[in-house]
């Protein structure tokens, strides 16, 4: 319960994780040539959510739309940024946005 059942009421729920269909809306992506790449980084973006959060998706009665909003935005981050090292180019960390997002609804388990 805790924290996140606080914010319940104040945030609309939804039954469901990020599907292929609204990741690919999000990266503005028409074409199905990247979908199981997509699918993987969408499944990595899950877990990380629910790791930084301490609880799994699959737990919670209804996820809130920020996990999810968090979870579309790490998994772009790694779509756009697929290599560890990048040669010449500046990396960039996962936006701070995301953990601002997953924050209020993380479990603190001592």
């Amino acid at each position: 319960v805790g924290r996140c059942a606080q914010q319940c009421a104040q945030i609309r729920f939804f039954n469901m994780t990020v599907s292929l269909a609204s990741m690919k809306a999000h990266l503005n992506i028409t074409d199905d040539t990247d979908d199981d790449l997509i699918g993987e980084k969408i499944a990595a973006a899950q877990a990380m959510v629910e790791e930084f959060a301490g609880e799994k998706f699959a737990d919670m009665e209804a996820i809130p739309a920020p996990l999810l909003e968090a979870t579309r935005q790490i998994a772009a981050h790694f779509y756009e940024n697929r290599e560890a090292t990048a040669g010449d180019f500046t990396l960039k960390a996962v936006p701070f946005t995301a953990l601002d997002l997953i924050r209020p609804f993380k479990r603190w388990v001592f």
